[in-house]
């Protein structure tokens, strides 16, 4: 059988170079990639990923820990860090984990992690204490997105902010009688966005001097069937909002339904606005804060790179320098600066920004 040593004498480059080439990874020229996959095939030489991994002590897989794989800003969330990974010959060992309840624990329990990852990316997930427990112990890199604290890198965008221009904007059309769509609220208080959306809302309403109306603070699930059922309630009473503020473009689209089931116009007789830029937001004509998701998965899997490359190079000190030359290989650029400055609570924020289409406008003349 074959070896790697074999492949590299007969392509006339490093071992090194041969691992690089093979596992598709920058730094190696087009001709010599070229050479060394002409000198495998010859030589029917296929890597092994557990002796890569004995020798190396990497496993070049990245666990990606989600709720839900199914809904758009999760799958956003995959696809952007799944992309920079494969880019960097990682693999991607998905756990889709649900929601709440006693069998959970059990999806992210030690085995299924331990000496198998590399690092871990938790993907808004709400972390039971039993699951953090677990993920600290296994001495690996963890980066979260949506979700800060543990001691772990955050990538997130600032949530307060992101309502507060969104209520701004309505503000600033003139709008005084606006109710707020949230989210379900998280137990714990350790899942901060749908809090930080509804502290914009308020915040900039009382900055304003305008009333914040209990009966027009309404939470439901993060889906447009949920804003739907909930808008449908607010917008039968006999006094009637002018705007509303949905805490995510899902809960907007059912608003934007209801609004119609119920005869009204929108912009002209309820405005609404959402938070995401969801990709159906365009085609209903959505007025949102764009976030961009598939960037913050990106950049997540960037940090990952980063702390692993750095993880390894420490590694190395004690005297293992040549995989951790390898590992900075891996790593491409993140191995050197950073991709993001973390705040003082470890947390890398990225911009929103208000995109205005035709779901607003100023309020009516009564």
């Amino acid at each position: 059988m074959s070896r790697i040593e074999d492949v590299a004498q007969a392509a006339g480059v490093s071992i090194a170079t041969v691992s690089r080439a093979l596992r598709g990874l920058p730094m190696v020229s087009a001709g010599t990639r070229q050479r060394v996959l002409l000198a495998a095939a010859e030589l029917q030489y296929v890597a092994s990923p557990t002796a890569s991994s004995l020798a190396s002590g990497r496993t070049m897989v990245v666990g990606v820990v989600v709720p839900y794989v199914t809904r758009w800003y999760f799958a956003h969330l995959i696809a952007g860090a799944s992309e920079v990974l494969r880019r960097h010959g990682y693999h991607v060992l998905l756990f889709d984990v649900g929601g709440e309840g006693p069998e959970r624990p059990m999806l992210l329990e030690s085995r299924a992690l331990f000496r198998r990852v590399d690092g871990v990316l938790v993907l808004s997930l709400r972390m039971q204490a039993t699951e953090r427990e677990l993920l600290s112990n296994l001495g690996v890199p963890v980066v979260t997105v949506g979700v800060p604290g543990n001691g772990w890198t955050c990538v997130r965008i600032d949530d307060v902010a992101a309502a507060t221009r969104a209520t701004e904007h309505l503000v600033r059309l003139g709008h005084r009688d606006i109710a707020f769509l949230g989210g379900e609220p998280a137990d714990g208080g350790d899942f901060p966005t749908p809090a930080d959306r509804e502290r914009g809302f308020v915040t900039t309403m009382r900055r304003h001097g305008l009333d914040v109306d209990p009966a027009w603070m309404l939470s439901t699930d993060w889906t447009a069937a949920g804003g739907l059922a909930a808008a449908s309630r607010l917008l039968r009473g006999g006094r009637r909002p002018t705007a509303v503020v949905a805490c995510s473009d899902e809960l907007a689209i059912g608003v934007l339904a209801a609004a119609r089931s119920l005869g009204l116009r929108v912009p002209q007789d309820l405005s609404v606005t959402g938070i995401d830029d969801h990709d159906m937001a365009a085609v209903h004509g959505l007025t949102t804060v764009a976030q961009p998701v598939n960037q913050q998965g990106r950049l997540a899997a960037r940090i990952m790179l980063h702390e692993v490359a750095g993880k390894e190079a420490r590694g190395s000190s004690a005297g293992d320098a040549g995989d951790a030359g390898d590992a900075v290989d891996a790593g491409d650029a993140v191995a050197g600066a950073a991709p993001g400055s973390p705040n003082q609570d470890g947390v890398v924020e990225v911009d929103s920004e208000l995109v205005l289409r035709s779901s607003t406008a100023p309020p009516a003349v009564p």
